[in-house]
C-alpha cells in the first residue's frame, strides 16, 4: 500500500477504501492502516467492527482478511476507483474493433462504460446495454441508437437483470458484445457473485457473433461464486500487462485458439 496523504476522509470514504485495499491485499494488519490512513488504531479497528458487523469483512487478530470471497462484490462506485487507468488502456484498444454501422451488446461495468466513451464518434452505431449509466453517456454525447434493456434495477449496480432482461436479449442479433467479469480462472473461466448477473450475460453473449472480454489484471487468478462463460467461449480477451507471464503461458497451454491482447 502507497501512503498517500488520506488523512482528511471522511469514516465512510475510509471504510470503502479499506474494502478495496482488501481486495487488492487480500489480508490487511491494522498498523499498516494506521499508517496509510494516518489515523489511530483506536480507529481502524472502529471501522473494522463496523464492517465486519455489515457483514463486508472477517476481523483477525491485528487485522482483517475478506468475507465470503465467492459472494461479495463491490458496488459500481467502489468499482470505479479501482484500476482506472488500466481499465482505459483496455477501452481504447477494445475501441478498435467497433466500426461504423455495427450493432453491438456493452455488458455493464465500469470498464464497459470506459469503452463507450471512446465510441462517441463512430456512425450508425446500435447498442443494446443493460447498464444505465452508459446508456445515459451515449444519448448525451453521441448520436449512438441505443437499446436500454428493461427489467429489475439492481440496487447499488445502475443495470437491470431478471428474465424481462433475458426475453429481450433473445429478440436480438449484435456484431459483438464486450463483457466484463469479476473474476477469471484456468479452473473455473469466468465468474461473478451473482445468479441473475450471470444469467442475463450468459444471453448477452449467445446474441453476438463475436465474444471479446475486457478484464484488468487485477481479475485473473480468481473466483467468484457462478460461473457464467468458459475460456472457450471468447473470440478476444483483452487485458493489461499487470498479467504475469506464468498465467499467459498456462492459458495459451490449455487453449491453442484463444486470443489475448495485452496493453
Amino acid at each position: 500500500m502507497s501512503d498517500n496523504d488520506n488523512s482528511q476522509l471522511f469514516a465512510e470514504e475510509r471504510r470503502e477504501r479499506i474494502l478495496l485495499l482488501l481486495k487488492e491485499n487480500s489480508k490487511l494488519l491494522v498498523p499498516e492502516l494506521c499508517a496509510y490512513f494516518k489515523v489511530s488504531p483506536a480507529t481502524i479497528r472502529n471501522d473494522l467492527r463496523d464492517l465486519e458487523t455489515a457483514g463486508k469483512l472477517k476481523r483477525t487478530h491485528g487485522g482483517a482478511i475478506p468475507v465470503g470471497k465467492s459472494s461479495f462484490e463491490l458496488n459500481s462506485s467502489q468499482k470505479e476507483v479501482s484500476s482506472q487507468n488500466e481499465k482505459r488502456r483496455i477501452a481504447s484498444k477494445a475501441a478498435t474493433f467497433i466500426e461504423d454501422g455495427d450493432t453491438i451488446a456493452l455488458d455493464t461495468g465500469t470498464t464497459t462504460l470506459e469503452l463507450a466513451k471512446q465510441i462517441t464518434n463512430r456512425q450508425d452505431l446500435s447498442v443494446v446495454t443493460n447498464d444505465l449509466v452508459i446508456a445515459s453517456y451515449l444519448e448525451n454525447n453521441s448520436n449512438t441508437n441505443v437499446i436500454l434493456l428493461g427489467g429489475m434495477l439492481r440496487k447499488g449496480f445502475h443495470c437491470t437483470v431478471g428474465p424481462a432482461v433475458q426475453s429481450q436479449l433473445s429478440e436480438y442479433s449484435v456484431d459483438k458484445v464486450f463483457m466484463a467479469a469479476n473474476a477469471i480462472s484456468l479452473e473455473k473461466g469466468f465468474t461473478t457473485p451473482g445468479i441473475d448477473m450471470a444469467e442475463v450475460k450468459k444471453s448477452m453473449m449467445s446474441i453476438a457473433s463475436q465474444v471479446f472480454f475486457l478484464i484488468d489484471s487485477s481479475k485473473f487468478g480468481r473466483i467468484t461464486f457462478i460461473r457464467f462463460a468458459g475460456l472457450g467461449d471468447t473470440d478476444k480477451i483483452i487485458t493489461d500487462e499487470g498479467i504475469g507471464k506464468a498465467t499467459l503461458a498456462q492459458m495459451y497451454a490449455d487453449y491453442d485458439d484463444l486470443e489475448i491482447l495485452v496493453v
